[in-house]
C-alpha cells in the first residue's frame, strides 16, 4: 500500500509557502495596474481625458494624481510599508469609486475594477504578512 498525503498531512510551512507567493502575484498585480495608471495619467492624459470629462476633473489634476498613484504603489511595494500603502491604495480607489457613484455610474467597469484591485490589494497583503492575519484571523 502507499502512502499519499491527504489535505491533512500537508506540512504547514508548504502551505505558510504557497500562501506567501499567491500574495505575493496579488500584490504584485496591484502594483501593476497602478503604475500603469500612474504612467497614463502621467505620460498619456489624453487617453483619459473623457473619463476625467466625464468625473469632473480637470485635466491638469493628472501632474498629481499621478505621482500620488506612484507613491501608493511604491509604499505597497515595500514589505515594511505595506500597511500604509494598502491603506491609501484603499483611500484612492474609494475615492475613485465615489467619483463614480456621484456621476450615477453604479456598477460600472471603472468601479468593478477599483473594487476588485482593493480585495487584491488587502487578500496579497493578508497573504504575505504574518502580522496582518495576526490582527484579522480568518479561522481561528
Amino acid at each position: 500500500m502507499s502512502e499519499t498525503m491527504n489535505l491533512h498531512q500537508v506540512p504547514e510551512s508548504m502551505i505558510l509557502h504557497r500562501a506567501l507567493w499567491a500574495g505575493r502575484i496579488m500584490s504584485a498585480f496591484v502594483v501593476l495596474a497602478l503604475a500603469a495608471d500612474g504612467t497614463t495619467q502621467l505620460f498619456a492624459p489624453a487617453q483619459i481625458a473623457s473619463m476625467l470629462q466625464e468625473t469632473g476633473f480637470a485635466m491638469d489634476l493628472t501632474r498629481v494624481v499621478g505621482p500620488i498613484i506612484f507613491a501608493c504603489a511604491i509604499l505597497y511595494a515595500i514589505p515594511a510599508t505595506a500597511v500604509l500603502g494598502a491603506i491609501l491604495v484603499t483611500g484612492f480607489l474609494g475615492g475613485a469609486i465615489c467619483a463614480h457613484v456621484r456621476i450615477g455610474e453604479l456598477g460600472s467597469p471603472p468601479e468593478i475594477i477599483s473594487l476588485l484591485l482593493g480585495a487584491l490589494t488587502w487578500g496579497g497583503l493578508y497573504l504575505r504578512d504574518a502580522r496582518i492575519r495576526a490582527i484579522l484571523p480568518l479561522i481561528r
